[in-house]
């Protein structure tokens, strides 16, 4: 293991050597960094060109400048080797300045929006791929073809005018919604479920007016409620989510029969409970960090009671106690932010619109934590939606392909001929080995997120990481196009390092060997 990580790190520096020398070479020469200056009409133009070639060293040809910028960065990459300088832009500002802020509004914007697109992509491809030709399969396809096929740009202004002023003009006129509306959503929800979980007929007749019934009574109670004005669980609400948590935690993991499990789950999910009436004062005042140190509270709680109850299977009741025990306190944390929603809205620079269609923050817009929090939210939401929407389409039918090449291998009818339940087959032996091209997809799909998705980021104007590069390229900035360079290169070897360690890890056939 020790030679195979000293061998990666050896080639990838070699790889990062090149690939900068061949960025830096091409961006130099992309344009004339002193074209603004050479066409303005200053009095201390001259001035102005030569202070600019001194301090980004113009007069140096381009593959030597580069040994003067490494110089530099290689005290970013290289502990001792010096001091860490990545350069000035061309309006003088250092580049480790503007850097953090543009990593920080990219992560921002595609963190949700990735973790969101690999669950719901995995799930569904493999609902999808477990009732294949059914009719939920043929809807799940042509829906993410329809998706694929999507640019970018016309989902986010599409979702600008329909969703955000939309909902805006919704909360302004009246919170009701209409009644067709509501027949229409139970019938979608009742055809979406029977399909999903298939079945004779009878079966599929239960589960699509059981959905329909549910999908009714849930709007009904918001109109009743003006629940868009005044969200929450609630104590009973929170209840039945927290009891959903722990039914579906333990049915997926261990199965229901497992009486151990499920008392483990059960009492997490009660710890969760009380904590949503015990830490309401407590929640007035918290920070983010407190926040933070609840929930690894939390989880830990669940490994602890997961483990000394769990016996003779440990782990896998320690790993039910805490997923119930994270999703749980998730949920509470989560009405508490929406407790804060009325006051978000009536805030008079919100102004009873609260969807925002452009920016990553309400500008001269204070609050505490949790309205500051709600704030960010509502700003994100849309480019997250946009983001989400695309990346779901490829997941989805990624994992729908894996698992029906692995649902037909050898070894899962050998397991199946056994006798094991199919809960055990499907979640145990066939979405593990699933999930091996889905390793390789989202190594490489980091870098590439991280680099910012520039079109997104400009309808929705956030100054990320896809701004700063398309903004140096223009100005021919060669110092941020390197530093931004470096971000994205760095994370795509450790991520693709880190796949290569997922393989052994999912696939016992896979050994990492020097």
């Amino acid at each position: 293991m020790v030679g195979f990580i000293l061998r990666r790190i050896a080639v990838s520096i070699l790889v990062l050597l090149a690939a900068s020398f061949i960025m830096y070479v091409l961006a130099a020469n992309s344009g004339d960094p002193l074209q603004d200056l050479r066409d303005s009409t200053a009095a201390n133009r001259d001035q102005l060109i030569a202070a600019r070639v001194a301090a980004l060293d113009l007069s140096v040809p381009a593959p030597l400048r580069y040994f003067l910028w490494l110089g530099g960065a290689a005290g970013c990459l290289i502990p001792f080797a010096g001091t860490c300088d990545l350069g000035l832009t061309i309006s003088n500002a250092p580049v480790l300045d503007i850097l953090p802020t543009a990593v920080g509004s990219t992560l921002q914007l595609v963190t949700a929006s990735f973790v969101l697109a690999i669950v719901l992509g995995i799930v569904v491809g493999v609902v999808s791929a477990l009732r294949q030709y059914s009719g939920f399969d043929f809807g799940i396809t042509l829906l993410s073809f329809f998706l694929f096929s999507l640019p970018s740009f016309l989902v986010a202004v599409l979702l600008k005018e329909f969703l955000a002023l939309g909902f805006n003009s919704f909360l302004e006129s009246a919170t009701s919604i209409p009644i067709w509306v509501i027949v229409l959503l139970a019938v979608v929800a009742a055809v979406i479920w029977q399909a999903m979980i298939g079945g004779s007929a009878r079966r599929r007749a239960i589960v699509a007016g059981t959905a329909a019934a549910a999908t009714i009574a849930l709007l009904v109670y918001f109109n009743v409620t003006d629940w868009f004005r005044n969200p929450g669980f609630g104590p009973v609400g929170l209840l039945l989510l927290i009891a959903g948590v722990v039914v579906i935690t333990t049915a997926l993991i261990s199965g229901l029969s497992n009486r151990r499990a499920l008392i483990v789950a059960a009492a997490n999910g009660a710890i969760s409970y009380i904590a949503y009436y015990v830490l309401q004062g407590l929640f007035d005042i918290s920070t983010v960090p407190t926040i933070i140190i609840l929930i690894v509270v939390a989880v830990v709680v669940g490994l602890i009671t997961g483990y000394l109850v769990g016996a003779p299977d440990r782990g896998m009741t320690a790993r039910i106690g805490a997923i119930v025990a994270f999703f749980s306190f998730a949920l509470v944390v989560l009405d508490r932010y929406m407790q804060s929603w009325p006051a978000y809205v009536d805030n008079p620079r919100i102004n009873g619109r609260p969807i925002a269609t452009v920016g990553a923050a309400t500008p001269g817009f204070n609050g505490d934590m949790w309205i500051s929090g709600i704030d960010t939210f509502t700003h994100l939401l849309l480019p997250t939606i946009s983001l989400l929407l695309i990346s779901f389409a490829g997941y989805t039918r990624y994992a729908r392909a894996g698992m029906l090449e692995v649902m037909n291998q050898d070894f899962i009818r050998t397991a199946r001929a056994k006798g094991l339940p199919e809960r055990t087959v499907v979640m145990r032996h066939g979405l593990r080995n699933m999930l091996i091209p889905i390793v390789t997809l989202i190594a490489t799909d980091v870098g590439a997120l991280l680099g910012g998705a520039v079109i997104t980021e400009q309808v929705f104007a956030i100054p990320g990481m896809g701004q700063l590069f398309v903004a140096s390229i223009r100005r021919v900035d060669v110092n941020p196009v390197m530093g931004y360079f470096i971000v994205i290169a760095i994370t795509a070897i450790v991520f693709n390092f880190l796949a290569d360690l997922a393989y052994a890890a999912l696939d016992p056939r896979v050994r990492v060997v020097a």
